[in-house]
């Protein structure tokens, strides 16, 4: 018995998704558990397994289509079986298969017994009064152009005069300079070839116009209009899925949140050395994530929320940690991160990154944050200021790490100029929930962390 595929629900939010592509063609097997389609939503691209085996009967909806949730893509049943009453009831009837035409019965060109065209014969052409062979201004043209000896050829114009038509019967004949074209080469006549020599114009894989498909001059020109019209063509991406949302987010942070910001420079020699002594098995970001959760803890005012009955302060911390992707960004969160040692916290943000890039996490994984950490320092940007992740009331905006002087106090109370590792954070926060005094001390004590490591381990 035939069963539906249906555009499946992904999180609470979601009410629609796109096809990105199927695994299998119409009439391909389906084994359950197997991957079938993949789709993206409003906050990934996920592969979606086969909950039936059988045969793909139907593809309701292609690659680029965005479907309702619940919404018919596909249908699997037995080879052959009739699904024709299924799609009628869900307005999916396919379109009736077009009736083929019945082949030439004469099994020749109309107006030759030979099979061959009406009135073009090899052989000289026949003189006209006065032993002049006679061809048109066109004709002559185009034959020059193409390197063919017309003077071989019989017309089938007016008096015996040979006409353009005349040139598909003429043996090829390689013009003066010209070389033939290798067997799968294009074959280009002179003139066209030095205009687009001249012009850099490439005529890999272009099509010719001309007697037995030579590219000609109007190819080469056609070619030139193209390249140019591509040039000066909008490339429009459409706003659907990830993008989207992530416009409507963004853009519903800035209009309700009372956003500002404040900055702090770190100087992370102990968090260089920290890292070296750690072999490296952990990453800056985790110390950064770690200094963040310690400090969420210490200052509940930023790990709070604005609900309709006030400000709800959280007893506990869902890091989100920012992952960009190809088409955009998506932001998983590590739940209960501040019951986590360091390494296990490291270890759960690199698993849910690689599942992010893999097209491979689940609603859960993605909901339910409480503070975001959005690090582009791998970029070399020195600093930025990042928008808050609705519904909470701050993201911490991390820059690189680079060599800066730094004015320090030597013995004896003189001041001199040393180099350091330093980085910059930036703090943006809801305003309505977050005062900036205590928003000041948060970022304060993560600089505190982090310019004292050990106290993270």
């Amino acid at each position: 018995m035939a069963e539906r595929i249906i555009m499946p629900k992904q999180g609470l939010q979601m009410t629609e998704g796109t096809i990105v592509e199927w695994h299998a063609s119409e009439g391909d097997p389906v084994v359950e558990g197997k991957p079938l389609f993949t789709i993206e939503t409003d906050k990934v691209t996920i592969t979606i397994d086969a909950l039936v085996s059988g045969s793909l009967l139907k593809i309701v909806a292609g690659p680029g289509v965005t479907v309702p949730i619940t919404g018919l893509i596909g249908v699997v049943g037995n080879p052959g079986e009739d699904i024709s009453a299924l799609l009628a009831e869900e307005g999916a009837v396919p379109p009736a298969a077009p009736v083929p035409a019945p082949p030439d019965s004469a099994g020749a060109l109309a107006g030759s017994s030979t099979g061959a065209p009406a009135g073009i014969s090899a052989g000289s052409s026949s003189p006209a009064a006065g032993g002049r062979i006679l061809i048109s201004p066109r004709a002559k043209m185009r034959a020059e152009e193409e390197g063919i000896d017309w003077r071989s050829l019989r017309g089938t114009g007016a008096e015996g005069m040979i006409v353009e038509r005349d040139l598909l019967s003429a043996p090829e004949k390689a013009a003066p300079g010209e070389t033939k074209p290798a067997p799968g080469e294009a074959k280009i006549t002179p003139l066209a070839a030095k205009i687009a020599a001249l012009g850099g114009i490439s005529l890999e894989g272009a099509a010719g116009t001309g007697v037995r498909g030579k590219i000609t001059r109007d190819d080469v020109e056609r070619l030139r209009g193209a390249a140019a019209a591509a040039r000066t063509q909008r490339k429009i991406l459409p706003m659907r899925g990830m993008r989207k949302i992530i416009a409507e987010r963004m853009k519903r942070s800035q209009n309700e949140n009372a956003q500002t910001t404040h900055r702090i420079a770190v100087r992370m020699d102990e968090a260089v050395r920290l890292r070296a002594a750690l072999e490296k098995t952990v990453s800056y970001n985790d110390l950064i994530a770690m200094a963040a959760v310690r400090a969420l803890g210490d200052f509940p005012e930023v790990n709070a929320e604005l609900i309709p009955e006030g400000i709800w302060r959280k007893d506990f911390v869902n890091l989100g940690v920012a992952v960009a992707l190809e088409d955009g960004l998506i932001v998983p969160v590590v739940k209960d991160a501040d019951l986590l040692p360091l390494r296990k916290l490291s270890a759960a943000i690199r698993e849910l990154a690689e599942k992010a890039r893999g097209g491979a996490l689940q609603p859960e994984d993605y909901s339910g944050g409480s503070f975001t950490i959005s690090n582009l320092g791998m970029f070399g940007l020195d600093e930025f200021t990042a928008i808050i992740n609705p519904p909470e009331a701050g993201i911490l905006a991390v820059g690189k790490i680079e060599d800066t002087p730094v004015a320090v106090k030597k013995d004896g109370g003189t001041q001199g100029v040393e180099i350091h590792p330093v980085m910059k954070l930036t703090l943006s926060y809801d305003h309505r929930v977050v005062d900036g005094a205590p928003a000041a001390r948060f970022l304060a004590r993560i600089r505190e962390y982090l310019e004292n490591p050990y106290k993270l381990l």
